[in-house]
């Protein structure tokens, strides 16, 4: 028996509990496809991360937040489905995924709530790398520290995460990156706005100038 429209969300569970996981994907992902309610195929997306997270697929899981976060009608909910897909991208090491979801949940916020997310992405950030260095999964450590070394963070913190750079650039025999910042001083991810601006506005826009997100707190080339 596969799912149908109709069916209630406890019939679903019951029908691909016990089932392998790439069953359950392949029943899930094909009842994405038939005439449903905007409330069950928010129940099918949160299945289907689900089942990608409890087997480590976390850039799929995160897509799937991403997915439930463009159903939701209010701001909370497509802020916690946003965030929830940042938490799933960093456990896959995919800085990029995370930083993508960090900005669709600032879309969706007013001041005070931007600044509770890019700290509660912080967070996420510091304790991932942490875990991924306790497991040596140096490469993907790698990825979420330099995403941290360009981010507002302490100058404390920032000392701490050059050092993690420097021995993990060293580990991975990353010679170039590791003479770059060995060479490189100590300054501030937030640059002073007016000279940022005034110097933006001496030179033309062109492929490679260094733009500052304000919203996001880190540097773009």
């Amino acid at each position: 028996m596969s799912l149908k429209v109709g069916m209630t969300k406890s019939e679903i569970e019951k029908e691909i509990a016990g089932k392998g996981t790439f069953v359950q994907i392949d029943h899930l992902t094909r009842f994405l496809k038939e005439p449903l309610t905007m409330e069950m195929k928010k129940f099918t997306y949160q299945k289907l991360a689900d089942v990608y997270e409890k087997t480590s697929m976390f850039k799929e899981a995160g897509k799937m937040y991403d997915n439930m976060a463009g159903l939701s009608v209010t701001f909370v909910e497509k802020i916690k489905h946003h965030m929830k897909a940042v938490e799933t991208y960093v456990k896959d090491g995919d800085a990029a995924g995370a930083e993508e979801s960090m900005r669709r949940a600032m879309a969706e916020a007013n001041t005070v709530q931007k600044e509770e997310i890019y700290q509660q992405t912080l967070k996420v950030y510091r304790s991932q790398a942490e875990l991924f260095e306790t497991t040596g999964k140096r490469a993907n450590a790698l990825q979420i520290y330099e995403k941290l070394s360009g981010m507002r963070i302490g100058e404390s913190e920032r000392t701490r995460v050059r050092e993690k750079l420097r021995v993990l650039y060293e580990q991975l025999g990353r010679r170039k990156e590791l003479q770059e910042i060995s060479r490189k001083p100590i300054t501030s991810s937030r640059p002073d706005q007016n000279d940022f601006q005034q110097r933006q506005r001496a030179q033309p826009k062109k492929s490679g100038v260094i733009e500052y997100d304000d919203d996001l707190g880190i540097h773009r080339f």
